[in-house]
């Protein structure tokens, strides 16, 4: 009876499919100007506000004499940034998500999943573009790393990325592992912020910048999907069991 009675409020599914991909490309175009917090940092980076000005000099000043004092801890941090959290890597991660994805028919979770990482890449493109930040002048580098450098294109990549995986694999994750699955990606998500600025390639708020975009990227995406759930008369997702519960199922959007 209750099943029944869902079904009458159901939008018929074609038509929820439409609003769900209009949803989709209008939230990952409105999601960098709809981020207040980024919004607020790039208008003082701009502005070159001092103190934090004054923040990202020092920052970079004691992790690179840290960075020159320790080499095997300066190359562990290398290989992290380089290989385990390039973004390439990241992005073939999810790339293989989305194959997947599509071999089991979760349609709309892998157009999610896809839109979600490439509107990342593309946006932080953009404003790295736009705001033709320099990156920091170190008289002594340990690293070096080409283009602009506001926002961090690791750390925003690393924040849509782990999100993504996150959010489409807790499903399948027993409940008493969900936490541990939560702590890798928070970790991986500080951890590759961190790296960008002991290896002075970035500023602190650069950092931070990648953070906030990237997280807005990933909110109005993600707002898109829960929207078409509504519509197709499924329940709301918590974000501690993932967007889509039912992907376990033999037919997950059906």
């Amino acid at each position: 009876m209750r099943a029944s009675a869902v079904r009458l409020r159901e939008i018929p599914r074609p038509a929820a499919d439409r609003r769900f991909g209009v949803r989709l490309l209008v939230a990952a175009a409105v999601a960098a100007v709809s981020a207040v917090p980024f919004a607020l940092l790039l208008v003082l980076v701009e502005s070159r506000w001092s103190p934090l000005h004054a923040v990202d000099s020092g920052a970079a000043r004691r992790l690179n004499s840290t960075a020159l004092a320790h080499p095997a801890w300066t190359s562990t941090l290398r290989f992290l940034s380089d290989w385990v959290w390039d973004p390439a890597a990241l992005r073939c991660a999810v790339a293989l998500l989305t194959i997947w994805l599509l071999y089991r028919r979760a349609w709309r979770l892998a157009a999610w999943s896809a839109v979600t990482t490439v509107a990342g890449g593309l946006t932080g493109l953009l404003v790295k573009t736009v705001v033709e930040r320099a990156r920091p002048s170190l008289a002594d580098p340990v690293a070096r790393a080409p283009g602009f450098s506001f926002p961090s294109g690791h750390a925003m990549t690393a924040t849509t990325s782990f999100a993504v995986l996150l959010l489409v694999l807790l499903p399948l994750v027993p409940r008493g592992w969900r936490v541990v699955c939560w702590s890798v990606a928070v970790f991986s998500v500080l951890g590759v912020g961190f790296t960008r600025v002991a290896l002075g390639v970035h500023w602190f708020s650069d950092v931070v910048g990648g953070w906030l975009l990237g997280l807005a990227v990933v909110a109005s995406t993600a707002w898109a999907f829960e929207a078409w759930r509504a519509d197709s008369g499924r329940r709301r997702s918590g974000m501690s069991e993932g967007l889509e519960p039912e992907l376990p199922e033999a037919a997950p959007e059906r």
